[in-house]
């Protein structure tokens, strides 16, 4: 009895039995909880990996996940699929995993970290219960917990989602005052900020001691988009009840929207939060909470300080850093981290190609010739300026033109009509990035200038209310144009433009907190519109130097942090880490107040602030490197991915003659190449960076991973006709034609010709008749894949 048998007879006999097919309870067969990382192959073509998949997931609710199980064959332990069990159960961040052959049952629970075999699968109810014990929730709140979400077609909320809306509900209705939840820019905080409100609005949960009223929620961000997107899209099932406060504060409303700006203080009047009474907010949801709303000293921070009667919800994707401390401690640890690495591990995030394109003046710096002056008639100081100094101190517009240049070559090459972010220094580089960009479009594809007159342009605060409109039109997935947006501090944050597949680094990011806002905007995957993938060009060297930092997108470190009080007493706080974030060029500030539109720094009036220097300098590309990502988040060169394919089979087989033993085992074949594929290591692209399209997989593997000679197929096929005729001996004439001839098909085309039948349907072989007359030359379907396995095997021991 194999394991779909095990399951169909027994597994689910039982999970009926326990009650766990009677409504609201339920358990979902074959459960895929992620999408299959994608894999970007050096011709650009893409691939899924494998998704993860639960043999059972069970709820107590439709929202509320609560175990997992893992289901065996009968003739195995019960215990043999339960380290997946709980490995698949710490992923969902559920409490219980089991694991069964259909007739025992192994149970783990978490909570205790204890380990019990079972006769029957426990009840819905005998889990529920062990959960409100451990988690000290009465039915009230517990009933509160399980509210059900909103659902909408096509937008159920992600495992990763549905963990931190429950956690988020739960430490909110058990009375805790802070929370944060650390999530990845693409990932969907605003998701899970609608649902944490959704259910406790429905629950009736307040802080407010007030039966059967509904909480009164601000939500709090520092640009407008942060606020206008939500507020029209995602909350729009809550209807009349929202509210935007803006130059009045209406009370009739339960879910009011603000910037910090609209309702702080400022030369006109004393703040406009202050016409709320402190405990008129249950909750106060706060986004990219670590932008100086928790900073002690922050002019924001006197808004969440004044509404003391509000529980207050951080959502950030900035991960612990020096810079961003303050956000942990103000808020503690988070309750729930997805990083950005999770996320493309997963599938549900784009992975990213990375060119590191230098400029000849970046690559060995730009010095003024004697006494030069610039644009207005300045004495240009005699220094040697590099990157950092680029647009800051000096306007190098030949280095402009240059950068201009090969971003236009790269969309003419790929893909013209690309959705493009070009990062650029201040407001006046992104105007001068603009104009070049066009007049390259006019230049050299004149015909799509005519057909697109906002194929490029700038979106800044200059532009008000003309750049909002190029912003919405950039980011709706029919709108062809614009193609290019120009902008410095703007697009860094808040923008949902899932179609953007480069984006280009044209200024120094110092901040990784800011770095990842701006990689993020490439991050978001529509499958249904071709966006997989998307590209870096970084002329800076600012993604190289992040993605080398060994803190990338590493779970956070938390260390102890222990404070004493007058006495000398030992006073109790969160666990904090230095984490993530800062600006050190301190070119990251807090937009000015007010609720600006569109916010972006500005080149300011009066005496220039940097020297412009518009001759030919002679800047050109002085080299291009391109990296690929793995599936262990490193960038990779082709040199260096070689090298990575040779530490995996390394790590997999002591030496050659182990992955030999290995290989002539189909079943363990197949499991190093799936745990390779799983890497990222496919042998089409193995065989494409190593230059040998014509050797066969294990030897590729031998010669890269332990310099082993190289033979081809062909070498292999030529040995096994010579030197192993006693095994074609052993078949009548027409059977042996059929091996020799599915030899020279691998010799031709590599082992994927061994595929049985399929490799028997097309000539010369299917001359020979049909599957079925093919298949009787060797007395039966058995002995003909004995045969052609034997076949393989000739080959590698030959």
């Amino acid at each position: 009895m194999n394991e779909a048998d095990t399951c169909t007879k027994y597994v689910v006999p039982k999970l009926v039995s326990a009650g766990w097919d009677a409504a609201p309870h339920s358990f979902t067969e074959q459960r895929t909880f992620t999408d299959g990382r994608v894999f970007v192959k050096p011709d650009a073509k893409t691939r899924r990996g494998e998704k993860k998949r639960v043999d059972y997931l069970l709820r107590y609710t439709r929202d509320f996940p609560i175990a997992v199980v893992e289901a065996k064959a009968k003739f195995k332990h019960p215990a043999d699929g339960l380290q997946q069990a709980r490995d698949y159960a710490e992923a969902l961040g559920l409490r219980f995993a089991y694991s069964t052959n259909g007739q025992g049952i192994v149970e783990f629970d978490f909570a205790t970290g204890s380990e019990s075999e079972l006769a029957d699968f426990p009840t819905p109810g005998s889990l529920l219960s062990r959960i409100k014990q451990a988690d000290g929730l009465d039915d009230h709140k517990a009933q509160q917990l399980l509210e059900g979400s909103y659902i909408q077609p096509k937008k159920v909320p992600r495992y990763y989602q549905e963990i931190a809306i429950n956690r988020v509900v739960q430490n909110l209705v058990q009375g805790r005052d802070r929370v944060l939840v650390t999530m990845a820019t693409g990932t969907g905080k605003t998701v899970v900020a609608f649902q944490v409100c959704w259910k406790l609005w429905n629950a009736k949960w307040n802080r407010r001691g007030k039966a059967n009223e509904r909480p009164r929620i601000l939500f709090l961000a520092d640009r407008d988009i942060l606020v206008s997107d939500p507020l029209t899209k995602d909350f729009f099932p809550f209807g009349d009840a929202c509210h935007r406060i803006q130059g009045e504060a209406i009370t009739s409303r339960q879910m009011y929207f603000a910037t910090y700006q609209a309702i702080a203080a400022d030369e006109r009047r004393p703040g406009l939060y202050k016409e709320y009474a402190p405990d008129f907010f249950d909750l106060i949801i706060i986004d990219e909470c670590h932008r100086g709303s928790s900073r002690s000293d922050s002019n924001w921070r006197e808004i969440l300080d004044y509404f003391t009667g509000a529980a207050k919800f951080g959502m950030t994707a900035t991960p612990l850093r020096d810079d961003s401390r303050d956000t942990y401690e103000y808020f503690g640890n988070p309750l729930y981290t997805y990083s950005l690495r999770q996320g493309i591990e997963d599938g549900f995030l784009a992975p990213y190609r990375v060119h590191r394109v230098v400029t000849t003046a970046d690559a060995t710096g730009w010095r003024p010739s004697k006494g030069e002056l610039d644009r207005f008639g300045r004495e240009i100081p005699d220094d040697e300026y590099q990157t950092k100094d680029f647009e800051r101190v000096v306007a190098l517009r030949s280095r402009t033109q240059a950068i201009a240049k090969h971003l236009f070559g790269f969309l003419q090459k790929n893909n013209p009509m690309a959705k493009t972010l070009v990062f650029c220094v201040d407001q006046e580089h992104a105007q001068e990035m603009r104009s070049e960009l066009q007049k390259l479009l006019a230049k050299h594809d004149p015909e799509r200038a005519k057909q697109y007159p906002n194929y490029v342009v700038r979106v800044t605060a200059d532009e008000g209310q003309i750049g909002r409109g190029h912003l919405s039109r950039f980011q709706e997935l029919e709108t062809e144009e614009p193609v290019i947006l120009t902008s410095s501090q703007l697009l860094t944050t808040g923008v949902d433009a899932k179609m953007v597949k480069i984006v280009a680094l044209a200024r120094v990011v110092g901040s990784m907190s800011e770095f990842k806002q701006i990689i993020g905007r490439g991050t978001r995957i529509d499958e249904d519109y071709g966006k997989l993938w998307f590209s870096i060009l970084d002329y800076t060297g600012t993604a190289t130097s992040h993605f080398a930092d060994p803190d990338f997108d590493g779970e956070p470190e938390l260390v102890e942090e222990i404070t004493i009080d007058g006495e000398g007493e030992e006073v109790l706080v969160d666990p904090v880490d230095p984490g993530d974030g800062g600006d050190p060029d301190g070119t990251e500030e807090d937009p000015p107040p007010g609720g600006t539109t569109i916010i972006d720094d500005s080149s300011g009036g009066g005496e220039p602030r940097k020297f412009y220097i518009d001759r030919d300098a002679g800047v050109g590309i002085a080299h291009e490197v391109t990296q690929d990502l793995t599936a262990d988040g490193k960038l990779l060169t082709v040199t260096e991915f070689i090298d990575y394919t040779a530490g995996r089979v390394r790590s997999l087989c002591r030496d050659p003659d182990d992955l030999l033993d290995r290989w002539l085992d189909g079943h363990r074949r197949q499991e190093i190449i799936a745990e390779l594929q799983s890497r990222g290591i496919d042998f089409t692209d193995l065989e494409e960076a190593a230059g040998h399209r014509d050797a066969d997989p294990f030897d590729l593997l031998c010669h890269i991973a332990f310099n082993a000679p190289l033979r081809t197929r062909r070498e292999r096929a030529e040995r096994v006709r010579k030197e192993k005729s006693d095994f074609f001996a052993q078949y009548g004439e027409e059977a042996k034609g059929v091996l020799l001839e599915i030899l020279l098909k691998y010799e031709d085309h590599g082992a994927g010709q061994f595929e049985v039948p399929d490799v028997l349907k097309v000539p010369p072989i299917s001359d020979r008749g049909n599957v079925r007359e093919i298949i009787q030359l060797f007395g039966g379907a058995d002995r003909l894949r004995a045969a052609v396995i034997q076949l393989q095997n000739q080959l590698y021991v030959a």
